[in-house]
């Protein structure tokens, strides 16, 4: 068979080096899709987390806000008690339960600020920092 070319022989066997590296650029890409879509799922539950955080704060500024005002007209109306009316105790009792409220709205706040957001992520690429460590020991032991 004079005719008859000979044939390569590749030592990588079948797949070849591009094969190889496209297979490598579809795990890649597998990968960061998998990383990108649990971003996004957690990226949702952070946005829920920070407008909750934003409420309490708001509703927090507004309730304190209606504290001072009830504190001035409390004052105004002491005012008044010393020329001889009395409903003072009505607008401190308003007063002290805004102020009651906006503690309440800082603390729930306080406590959202406490937990920590993209734990699964976190998670996850701690396991894969673990597991690239073991992959980095078994290949100094092959070697």
């Amino acid at each position: 068979m004079a005719g008859d070319t000979m044939r390569f022989r590749n030592p990588a066997g079948h797949a070849g080096l591009l094969h190889n590296l496209l297979a490598l650029v579809n795990g890649l890409a597998g990968f960061l899709e998998s990383r990108i879509g649990l971003f996004a799922k957690e990226s949702k539950t952070a946005l829920v987390h920070v407008l909750v955080l934003l409420a309490c704060l708001i509703g927090a500024a507004v309730l304190a806000l209606f504290g001072y005002v009830f504190l001035i007209a409390s004052v105004i109306a002491g005012i008044a008690h010393a020329l001889h009316v009395s409903w003072i105790w009505i607008t401190l009792g308003a007063a002290g339960l805004h102020f009651v409220l906006a503690v309440a709205c800082l603390l729930i706040a306080r406590s959202r600020m406490k937990q920590p957001m993209f734990k699964a992520t976190a998670l996850e690429l701690k396991k894969d920092r673990e597991w690239l460590k073991t992959l980095d020991k078994k290949s100094l032991s092959t070697n």
